[in-house]
């Protein structure tokens, strides 16, 4: 990768984009809790080890993502809490989807406006962190904006964190003085967000290519691939929140980008469905009482 950029690849975000691609169902089967013998070895194929599984399976129950049930077979199995479905519902539209373009000129803005009492700062740095985290770039203190089409992701995100009586939401069009595609440039790190989608096109543009010219597709290696790819992915929409490529630089990394994972996602995602149903049918049995992990 360009730029010495540390692998994204960490056990619980393996364990989250698992759940994003696999955890809602597969195959016509209903989501349900998959068990934690069976997570282990679906990432035990992307190259996590099993200690890391359950270390990961812990955090990701102690931060109320996962919850720990049986399997109707009785085995020890954690499936996505109701914040966890809710929070990949909104990533769907980001993650998967291919941004409208808007004509020039009628670019929709969310501004999100707020003010925190001193003695609660603590939750501004809450609210700073949350609104970057959803591809905010910042307009002026305390003045945070972002393509129009977030809305709905934001608005559940602040009320799910307590922190919607602090934000006001406006909805309009940038009517200047500065040309928009500079005020872009200056309320968002474009050169930070290039490297990041250039980066992801020296990991994965290869694994297309080579993936483009393979007959038939094996399961375990395609949902492989497809894990790491999804995982790499699926942070870019939120650095970059669908920004109008009309105000942005000349052959933007983030347009192949998209059609990279667009690609490896239509070739690879269902052959590796297959892979994991396959795995989601062993036999698996556990002694009564609570999951070992968390």
């Amino acid at each position: 990768m360009t730029d010495q950029q540390p692998s994204p690849h960490t056990p619980r975000s393996l364990i989250v984009s698992f759940y994003g691609a696999y955890g809602r169902g597969v195959a016509g089967r209903p989501a349900g809790p998959v068990p934690i013998a069976a997570l282990i070895r679906l990432l035990g194929a992307a190259g996590v080890d099993a200690p890391s599984v359950r270390s990961a399976v812990s955090r990701l129950k102690r931060r109320g993502l996962l919850t720990a049930s049986r399997t109707a077979g009785g085995a020890a199995g954690y499936g996505l809490s109701a914040a966890a479905q809710q929070l990949l519902s909104d990533g769907d539209r980001r993650v998967y989807a291919r941004p409208v373009p808007s004509r020039p000129g009628h670019h929709a803005w969310l501004l999100a406006v707020f003010s925190v009492p001193e003695h609660e700062r603590h939750k501004r740095h809450l609210l700073r962190s949350r609104l970057a985290r959803l591809g905010f770039g910042t307009a002026a203190p305390g003045v945070w904006i972002a393509p129009a089409h977030v809305h709905d992701e934001t608005r559940h995100t602040l009320e799910r964190l307590g922190l919607a009586g602090y934000v006001e939401l406006f909805r309009g069009r940038h009517l200047g003085f500065e040309p928009t595609a500079e005020a872009v440039a200056r309320w968002w790190d474009l050169d930070h967000l290039a490297r990041r989608h250039r980066a992801f096109l020296d990991a994965h543009e290869p694994v297309l290519r080579r993936w483009a010219r393979r007959r038939p597709l094996p399961a375990e290696e395609a949902y492989r691939d497809y894990l790491l790819a999804l995982d790499a992915w699926r942070r870019l929409p939120y650095a970059d929140p669908g920004l109008p490529v009309a105000l942005l630089p000349e052959d933007w990394p983030g347009v192949r980008a998209g059609r990279v994972f667009r690609g490896l996602h239509g070739r690879l995602r269902d052959a590796g469905e297959a892979f994991v149903a396959t795995v989601l049918e062993e036999p698996v049995s556990g002694p009564p009482g609570r999951p070992r992990a968390g």
